[in-house]
């Protein structure tokens, strides 16, 4: 079973460039576990999921983080979420930078980083 938290939107300071720490800019987070998921589907309670609100808040907190690189802030994202369902499957985060500052034009730039357990 998989979920998908797509669309985190978030404004953040992640960059290289000076400017890029003062003005900060528009990003986006997509998570996407592989759980079993099978006693929620049963149960209906919240305890036996992954907590949108909970996932929300972890992405929040280390977008908050400014970071050079979005493969960096990408790589804490992944962490938090490992820690807080150990027993995933597998995660992917997507984390995408709108108009990332360049010399012509670039409308985003995304980096995915995961994790599978063996």
């Amino acid at each position: 079973m998989r979920l998908s938290v797509c669309d985190i939107e978030c404004y953040a300071f992640h960059g290289c460039m000076e400017e890029e720490g003062k003005i900060g800019q528009r990003f986006s987070v997509d998570v996407i576990i592989d759980f079993d998921f099978s006693e929620s589907v049963s149960s209906d309670e919240l305890g036996d999921t992954a907590d949108y609100v909970v996932l929300h808040n972890l992405v929040r907190k280390e977008m908050a983080i400014r970071s050079k690189l979005i493969e960096h802030a990408a790589g804490r994202i992944l962490n938090s979420v490992k820690e807080y369902l150990p027993e995933a499957r597998a995660i992917k985060v997507l984390l995408t930078k709108y108009n990332p500052p360049v010399n012509g034009r670039i409308g985003k730039a995304v980096v995915e980083v995961g994790y599978t357990r063996n």
